[in-house]
Order: C-alpha cells, then structure tokens, then sequence
C-alpha cells in the first residue's frame, strides 16, 4: 500500500509563510511526477505546482514568484514553500505523485487527505 501524508497547513496572516511537506510510503519502485493541489469552498481543485523527477517546476500564475516547490528524492518527500500569503491563498491543499509502485510495478496517481491552509486579512 502507498500512502501520501501531508502536515504543514494552519493559520497565518496575511503577508506570512508556511511550509507544507508530503512524504510518500509504502513498496515505491519509483516516483514520477509530483505535485500540489488546492481547493477552495464552491471552486474546483486547482494545480498550484509541480515537479517532475527531474526537477523542472511548473506553476499556477497565481502563485509565480510567492510559492516554491521541491522535492527530496531519498525520503520520497516533496515540499511547497508558501511565502507572501494572501487570503485568497486559502484553501484544503492535496499533495500528488504518479508512483510506480509493487511487484507489478503498477503506475497510479496518489492523493494525500488534505491539509487546510488559512490565510486572515
């Protein structure tokens, strides 16, 4: 069984910063890419970020510049580091990773279960 577990979220003020972790477990071959997620209430999961096994990003436009993504690939963990955060910012975030993972070494995408992050004006 794979298993994403997330920690980092809270409350901040507005302008703050966090920093979430999700560390990946279980019978893993292999990670491809991984990535983090967010949904607000009323609105649809978005992508914030991502990084491939090779460590190139990709962000939402609303977070260049303020939100860095990392991973560190011996402890099949990958980081987000928030910083100038608005309230807009709030949301539950889900980690993701396509893992290759078993005797099959079947690929499938994990979730985590969500971490909640709060931003007050």
């Amino acid at each position: 069984q794979v298993q994403l577990v997330e920690s980092g979220g809270g409350l901040v003020q507005a302008g703050g910063s966090l920093r979430l972790s999700c560390a990946a477990s279980g019978s893993i071959f292999s990670i491809n890419a991984m990535g983090w997620y967010r949904q607000a209430p009323g609105k649809q999961r978005e992508l914030v970020a991502a990084v491939t096994s090779g460590s190139n990003t990709n962000y939402a436009d609303s977070v260049k510049g303020r939100f860095t993504i990392s991973r560190d690939n011996a402890k099949n963990t990958v980081y987000l580091q928030m910083n100038s955060l608005k309230p807009e910012d709030t949301a539950v975030y889900y980690c993701n990773a396509e893992i290759e993972s078993g005797y099959a070494r079947a690929v499938f995408r994990y979730w985590g279960q969500g971490t909640q992050v709060t931003v007050s004006s």
